[in-house]
């Protein structure tokens, strides 16, 4: 019996929609008043490195490493203030990405946003300021 693996990278349509996420996500980001004061700096710059990372990320090309090494996500972070609420902004933001482009209608959209999930509380370095 052969056995095919596909990856959720695959799963989920590669590239372009990945590209529609990304497009989709960022506007977003930019626009909430929680993230904003994280994310400065050319949202074209950082929509790239994202569609970088999230192939890899999804097990897809390693097209992150190839240009910047490995991840090391949270280090990269670090200079950040990444709050709870802030992770949970993140989340928001991505959420209602994946429902315009209609990923959140697709079984592997599902985990790959279980796995995002994972990373904001991951991400988290700095406790809310009324913490």
């Amino acid at each position: 019996m052969e056995y095919t693996f596909k990856s959720l990278f695959e799963e989920i349509g590669g590239l372009e929609t990945i590209d529609k996420l990304v497009e989709a996500f960022y506007p977003r980001v930019y626009d909430d008043n929680d993230l904003r004061p994280i994310f400065e700096g050319d949202m074209e710059e950082i929509k790239r490195k994202q569609k970088l990372f999230l192939p890899q990320f999804l097990g897809g090309p390693a097209l992150y490493s190839m240009e910047f090494g490995p991840p090391a996500m949270r280090q990269r972070h670090l200079p950040h203030e990444v709050t709870p609420t802030r992770a949970r902004a993140w989340l928001r933001c991505m959420k209602a990405a994946f429902h315009e482009i209609g990923l959140d209608q697709n079984p592997a959209g599902v985990e790959f946003y279980d796995r995002l999930t994972q990373v904001a509380g991951i991400m988290v370095n700095t406790p809310d300021p009324d913490e």
